[in-house]
This record gives C-alpha cells, sequence and structure tokens, in this order.
C-alpha cells in the first residue's frame, strides 16, 4: 500500500514541478533599417522611389518555461560554424531553467550558407533585431527584458547589434542587456548602449583576450558598465562540454574547461538577473 501511495505522490509531483515546454522551430524576418526621411525626400525631389529594403526570412528554435508570463527573454546567436549542441539544447536548456524564453537564431539555413568563418556576415545584426521583434510580439515576453547573448562569431554581432553609433539607433525595439562569449573584440570599438558581460580564455588563439582588454581601456566611462572576465588556461569554446578533447578548427584550437565553464555560468546567471531581472 505505502508503495503505490509512493508511486501516486512521484506521479503528482511530476505534474506539479514546473517543466520547460518543448522547443519549437519558429519563423520570422531580418530586421530592416527603413530610408530616413531625407533619403525619402530627396527621392521625392528627384522624382525617384527610395529603395525598399529587403528583409531576410529566417528560423529560429522556440523554448519558454510554463506558464503564461511575460516571461524576460535571452535571443541566442551561434557561431560561424553553425548551430552546435551547447548553443541549440544546453543553453536554451539552462536558461529555461532560470526562468528566460531563449529563442535561437539560425543565421545560415535559409541564407544557404553552410559556415561563415572565412568572412564576417553583417546582416546577422538584424537577425537579432528580428528576433527581438518577434519576441516583442508573442505576448509572453516582457519586451523590456529581452538580452541578446553570442558565441564567437554570434558574440562579435551581439557586440556590433549593441554599441553606439550602431543599427541599434535604427531599432524601435531595444535590448536590455548583452553577452559575449570569447568574440573577437574591436579594441577601438564606441561605447556599449546597454551594460555588457564579455567572456574570454587567456589562451583563446581565435578571440584574442587582448583585443577586448584594450576594448575596455578605451571606453569613455560614460556609457552601461563593460565586464571583462578573462578565464586562466581557457580556450575558444570553453563553455562546450563537446569539446572535452581540443579540436584545430581552421587552425584554431577549442577545447572545453569546467572551471571556466562553471565560473562564466555563475557570472551569466548573476548578470542576467542583475539586469534583466528574474
Amino acid at each position: 500500500m505505502k508503495f503505490f501511495q509512493f508511486l501516486l505522490c512521484l506521479t503528482v509531483s511530476l505534474f506539479i514541478l514546473p517543466q520547460a515546454q518543448a522547443d519549437e522551430l519558429v519563423h520570422f524576418d531580418s530586421a530592416v533599417v527603413k530610408p530616413s526621411p531625407f533619403l525619402e525626400r530627396k527621392a521625392k525631389e528627384q522624382g525617384e522611389v527610395p529603395p525598399v529594403p529587403q528583409a531576410t526570412p529566417l528560423i529560429g528554435y522556440l523554448t519558454r518555461p510554463q506558464g503564461d508570463g511575460p516571461f524576460p527573454a535571452v535571443v541566442l546567436m551561434h557561431g560561424c560554424g553553425g548551430i552546435h549542441p551547447h548553443v541549440r539544447d544546453v543553453w536554451p536548456e539552462r536558461l529555461v531553467s532560470w526562468g528566460y524564453v531563449t529563442l535561437v537564431v539560425d543565421s545560415f539555413t535559409t541564407r544557404n550558407i553552410e559556415n561563415s568563418c572565412k568572412t564576417y556576415l553583417p546582416d546577422r545584426v538584424f537577425d537579432a533585431y528580428g528576433a527581438l521583434d518577434f519576441l516583442t510580439k508573442s505576448g509572453f515576453v516582457d519586451a523590456s527584458r529581452v538580452a541578446l547573448m553570442g558565441f564567437s562569431a554570434g558574440g562579435i554581432a551581439t557586440l556590433e547589434a549593441t554599441k553606439i553609433e550602431g543599427n541599434e539607433q535604427f531599432m524601435d525595439e531595444k535590448f536590455k542587456a548583452a553577452v559575449a562569449y570569447y568574440p573577437v573584440c574591436a579594441p577601438h570599438e564606441s561605447d556599449a548602449t546597454v551594460p555588457t558581460l564579455i567572456l574570454n580564455g587567456d589562451l583563446d588563439d581565435w578571440s584574442p583576450a587582448e583585443r577586448c582588454r584594450q576594448r575596455i581601456a578605451n571606453l569613455s566611462g560614460k556609457g552601461p558598465p563593460v565586464e571583462l572576465h578573462i578565464y586562466p588556461g581557457a580556450r575558444h569554446d570553453f563553455d562546450d562540454e563537446a569539446m572535452t578533447k581540443p579540436k584545430t578548427v581552421f587552425g584554431h584550437v577549442e577545447e572545453y574547461n569546467a572551471a571556466a565553464a562553471e565560473q562564466s555560468i555563475a557570472s551569466v546567471q548573476a548578470f542576467l538577473k542583475a539586469y534583466v531581472g528574474k
């Protein structure tokens, strides 16, 4: 009898415990920059039609906690090699357990791109804002509490999307915070528009930590806070458990580092809680 009572209690508890809803394939468009009033007026004066910007159809993977919300959210941008499992599955599961909706943006499939490791794809900034626009219209996301988080090339896009004098100024919706894992920093870039967390390994030969140190040193001190965490002994992809054995990709070493991963995850959780809230 006690055994059956135990089973009954276990079954009930499984239904009561909050569960993340399974990820869903969603479709949305990249954001576009509309012609400025000056360009529209100039075209009209010259009897021309201003060019109409074309959005790029995109797909993404949406995961959210149970309930109606509204929830805070995180848009995730993958690296130059495409969507790896730690971005596609591990980070969304982790973030949802913290109470965030997640949307992993696939920048390659609809563009028929295999990778962008030898080139830079500036359109990814607009992908991020297209994802933000999708989330703000979902009905279950708090539009004032959405962070942008990117890995490697996705980290570059994250920093580009949240810099002063960047394309953010042309967007109606804004991100609340930004997290960039092992990006290639632009040392002389302008200030950030939102609180930003940058995470690098000191042995990263793909995304040198020194460039991010220079970026921090060149900030005006008048913008939102930008935190830089550099982990000793850590290489590129240090948070990806699939890289337990070092792997050379395009001449660069990628390797999981348990200590750096654990510390960075704790830093991300604290950072999001402070600036996005949960």
